[in-house]
């Protein structure tokens, strides 16, 4: 089967702004969970969080998320105000903790905040879908904005997540810098076979199992030190 993505430079250019760390929306203050998880030695070396994000790609929340980006997109695309409401307040009740959930509303603030700056065309579809809303909802309106390919928005939504997390690996655990980005490369394989599942997904295939970063998430919130908001 071809894979091939066909993208016009403006179209990478607006997904590379999208995906980059330095788009100012606060993901490098969040570890998911990552930072309880070295604190309690169960992640301690590149390996071990290898196998952690392997494992929240194959069945963890990420997927519900990416999922819900998607139909965000499809939603915005056709200007369905009632149903990003309704997949804004699903995304919400399916996050496990306050501090995950939290997260995801800060990070979408601030993107919808970024992007009615940037583009007030945007402004009528995010003041329909209201205040909090999730990241998610937030990327799948921009990318439909841009007419950017959903599966290149998806590998560039799930790029930024693994690269995020990678990044706090190599601060928390630590690691060297060229072992963070060997994890990243080895982990494109995982990525692209995650977007080509996410993509096929029905909506009432959409589950995960996220127990343990549901408890590491819990932990972190009483946790006596921290680095990171989550």
């Amino acid at each position: 089967m071809d894979n091939t993505i066909m993208l016009t430079d403006s179209h990478l250019l607006s997904i590379l702004q999208l995906a980059s760390p330095a788009l100012p929306v606060g993901a490098y203050s969040y570890s998911e969970g990552l930072e309880t998880l070295v604190e309690n030695g169960i992640i301690a070396d590149a390996l071990h969080l290898k196998l952690w994000l392997k494992a929240e790609l194959l069945c963890g929340a990420i997927r519900l998320e990416a999922a819900v980006m998607v139909r965000s997109q499809q939603s915005a695309k056709m200007n369905d105000a009632e149903s990003l409401c309704r997949w804004n307040l699903w995304l919400s009740a399916a996050r496990e903790t306050e501090e995950l959930r939290a997260s995801s509303w800060q990070m979408g603030r601030s993107l919808i905040q970024l992007l009615g700056k940037l583009e007030p065309q945007i402004v009528p579809i995010a003041n329909a879908v209201g205040n909090p809303c999730n990241y998610a909802i937030a990327f799948g309106i921009a990318i439909a904005h841009w007419q950017i390919n959903i599966k290149a928005a998806l590998l560039g939504y799930l790029h930024s997540w693994a690269s995020n997390l990678i990044t706090a690996g190599v601060k928390l655990i630590p690691l060297g810098q060229t072992a963070g980005q060997q994890l990243l490369l080895d982990l494109q394989p995982l990525l692209s076979a995650a977007a080509l599942e996410i993509l096929a997904l029905e909506d009432d295939q959409l589950a995960c199992c996220s127990w343990g970063l549901s408890l590491a998430s819990m932990q972190h919130e009483t946790q006596y030190t921290r680095l990171f908001r989550s």
